[in-house]
């Protein structure tokens, strides 16, 4: 048995780097030692409610100094914290307390636009499991911090969340847990089907923390600055940002919710040196560079993608704006989530997601577990990546059978289809439930709109495949003009017909204004499909 607790990054934090800011949270700035106290204070809290270690614990809020507060803090008594979209509807959040076993939620106050507190509380109430409700205040107003008490249903305990913590000790000492014990319960998205929780244990996080920090720092000692605008209850925010920063001693600005000309703002009132977003993220940015020409670029020691493929095109005038490549990596809740991933000072061939991180490994497999191009020979070679290394999860939570489907001899099939070339760099071409098989063609949607966003008048590109009653699928793209251009969907279709395949070219495009997105800004392409109906009148 090795002990180890996550929360020894802000315990030893705040011995190494006691009186340093950690946290840049609106007009609020707390240091190490402070949010050792506060998360301590948390800690106590939760032993005065009675959680203990084994414990799950939710917690629904955007990016503000409350998240990494309590999310420390549960770690601290030996819980696990369960991280939670605080945009859900009650029956969402109903489905993932019961799903965890949730004895306590923090939830985040409503506000004028959005109602987190009210449907969380919703949830809260109808849970076997839940015993305590406890209401995060609105920093922006803090008039609205009660929690609202309901007699006839008065099983669950309902606590402000300032007046319950301000009672507390700042001192706790963490609780001995064993580094295979889970640390948070990650819910997948749902984008392709009900969501299940991925159990990281202390170890996963620790040991992805120290790969990541080994990949983004090289022989830097500068001290970072980091944005965080992705959300926390992500893991990519929650690891590559969070916890990597202030595990490096670093310090985390954190954005409530991305915004591009807020995310600028901050970049320079902070001296922001580190960005890291989904590539829609990067859209935006630029996007707004270049709507004001006259705005000065943001001094940026690293930028980071991963998420989602990054389009060449959106690589290529960010380095020109910014002076440095983005540094692509991949990962997924299930691999804590980095698996693949650039280094600072290494030049990764343009669409590389990099190479395998840390103590990690991966090979591309076919359906059937066999190992695809063994030898490496062809690059062109595409198959399921799998992943085996100190990232893995453990399984998802009380869902065996899920987790028989994915994990095997320790390698974790991740749904991505990837080729690798000689150098050992990856490039993903798909998700494999995105593949489109066009009359017996395998068509990979990120290659296409990679192409469709070189045309000078595009801006942002989906490719989805749709039913038809020939084919199986038509290639159909989704496009978002760059301002002040016009295009019509038949001439884009024309000139795509020219720069790909026959059977690769979309003779489907819809223009429109903006693309759906989740809230960690992935397109949400079963939106796209669910809205495309069939194909049956197509022109070839």
């Amino acid at each position: 048995m090795v002990h180890y607790n996550l929360s020894e990054i802000v315990t030893s934090g705040a011995q190494q780097y006691t009186t340093r800011c950690a946290l840049v949270s609106g007009s609020d700035r707390t240091t190490y030692r402070g949010l050792e106290a506060k998360s301590s204070r948390v800690a106590n809290l939760l032993t005065e409610l009675g959680i203990r270690p084994g414990d799950t614990v939710a917690l629904s809020s955007p990016n503000i100094e409350a998240f990494p507060v309590i999310f420390f803090g549960i770690l601290k008594v030996g819980a696990a914290a369960v991280p939670l979209n605080p945009l859900l509807k009650s029956s969402e959040v109903r489905q993932l307390l019961d799903d965890s076993r949730a004895v306590a939620y923090f939830c985040f106050a409503d506000t004028p636009d959005l109602s987190t507190a009210t449907e969380g509380r919703g949830a809260a109430v109808e849970s076997p499991y839940c015993r305590t409700f406890i209401t995060i205040p609105d920093p922006a107003d803090p008039d609205a911090r009660t929690a609202r008490t309901d007699p006839e249903h008065s099983s669950l305990t309902q606590i402000d969340y300032v007046a319950a913590v301000a009672r507390q000790s700042e001192t706790f000492e963490a609780v001995t847990t064993d580094e295979n014990d889970t640390a948070v319960v990650l819910f997948t998205s749902g984008t392709t089907g009900r969501p299940k929780g991925a159990e990281l244990m202390h170890r996963n996080l620790r040991d992805n923390i120290r790969a990541i920090n080994d990949a983004v720092t090289g022989e830097s000692t500068v001290v970072d600055t980091v944005l965080c605008a992705l959300p926390l209850f992500h893991i990519f925010g929650q690891t590559c940002l969070q916890n990597a920063a202030l595990a490096r001693g670093g310090t985390l600005v954190l954005q409530r919710r991305f915004e591009a000309d807020g995310a600028l703002h901050l970049m320079h009132r902070e001296s922001v040196n580190y960005f890291a977003g989904v590539p829609t993220m990067y859209w935006l940015l630029l996007s707004a560079l270049r709507a004001d020409p006259t705005r000065p670029v943001p001094a940026l020691r690293v930028a980071a993608s991963g998420g989602a493929p990054l389009p060449l095109e959106l690589n290529q005038e960010f380095e020109q704006r910014f002076g440095l490549p983005i540094m692509d990596g991949y990962g997924l809740s299930e691999t804590s989530p980095a698996a693949l991933s650039g280094r600072v000072g290494e030049n990764s061939p343009p669409g590389s997601v990099g190479r395998p991180i840390g103590d990690v490994a991966v090979k591309l497999v076919d359906e059937n577990w066999r190992e695809i191009d063994p030898e490496h020979r062809d690059p062109d070679a595409v198959g399921e990546l799998a992943v085996r290394g100190h990232n893995v999860m453990k399984g998802y939570l009380g869902r065996p059978d899920d987790t028989a489907a994915v994990l095997r001899d320790g390698w974790l099939r991740t749904g991505d289809l990837a080729r690798r070339d000689g150098d050992g760099f990856y490039y993903i071409v798909g998700r494999q439930k995105d593949l489109i098989i066009r009359g017996g063609y395998n068509v990979y949607p990120s290659e296409l709109e990679d192409i469709l966003m070189a045309h000078p008048a595009v801006s942002l590109a989906a490719v989805v495949g749709v039913p038809h009653p020939v084919h199986g699928q038509e290639v159909k793209a989704f496009v978002v003009l760059r301002p002040d251009t016009t295009l019509e969907a038949e001439v884009l279709t024309a000139w795509s017909k020219e720069h790909m395949a026959a059977y690769k070219y979309p003779r489907i495009v819809e223009i429109v204004d903006s693309l759906p997105m989740t809230a960690t800004g992935k397109i949400l392409k079963r939106a796209l499909v669910d809205s495309s109906g069939d194909s049956r009148n197509i022109q070839h």
